[in-house]
């Protein structure tokens, strides 16, 4: 077995969903979740097939999101991986449950807009995620004004009321 690293490329200010599914017919019913859950959204979707032609199957309402997503999803060739890209000004927190609620979603391993590395091991049978490596090391721990700030920036851009 080796070990790698893939690091996402994408834009920074781009925001990415990477998660592990189990059947082909994922491509749809990702698509459809996400539409139904933000009407006009764009997006990008890559799956790796992780048997019979082990393509990368793909979908998706925006074609700069459909290249990042086909382009990253190549690069982790990992079996049932799914990778989905948000257009600009589309958030994680507006279809992350559409996504979860996938009767083919098995599990989530990170949505965010940070750097990202996906950690991979390969075999001799192929490839598997082992986990995600989402931004950067903590650097201190909050404070009071790290409190006040985090709470103004909730309200400030409407997350939160008052």
């Amino acid at each position: 077995m080796e070990l790698k690293i893939v690091a996402i490329e994408k834009p920074e200010n781009i925001n990415f969903i990477l998660g592990q599914t189990h059947f082909i017919k994922t491509v749809e019913d990702v698509h459809e979740a996400l539409v139904n859950a933000v009407p006009g959204i764009k997006f990008g979707l890559g799956f790796c097939e992780a048997s019979g032609k082990c393509l990368v199957r793909w979908s998706g309402t925006d074609e700069a999101m459909i290249e990042l997503a086909r382009t990253n999803a190549f690069a982790l060739s990992a079996g049932h991986s799914f990778i989905v890209f948000l257009g600009e000004g589309f958030y994680p927190i507006n279809v992350l449950n559409a996504v979860k609620n996938v009767p083919e979603v098995a599990r989530l391993f990170c949505a965010t807009a940070n750097p990202t590395q996906v950690i991979i091991a390969e075999t001799e049978q192929g490839r598997g995620i082992l986990g995600v490596v989402d931004g950067f090391a903590s650097k201190g721990i909050e404070d009071d004004e790290g409190i006040a700030w985090r709470t103004r920036f909730l309200r400030q851009i409407g997350y939160k009321l008052g």
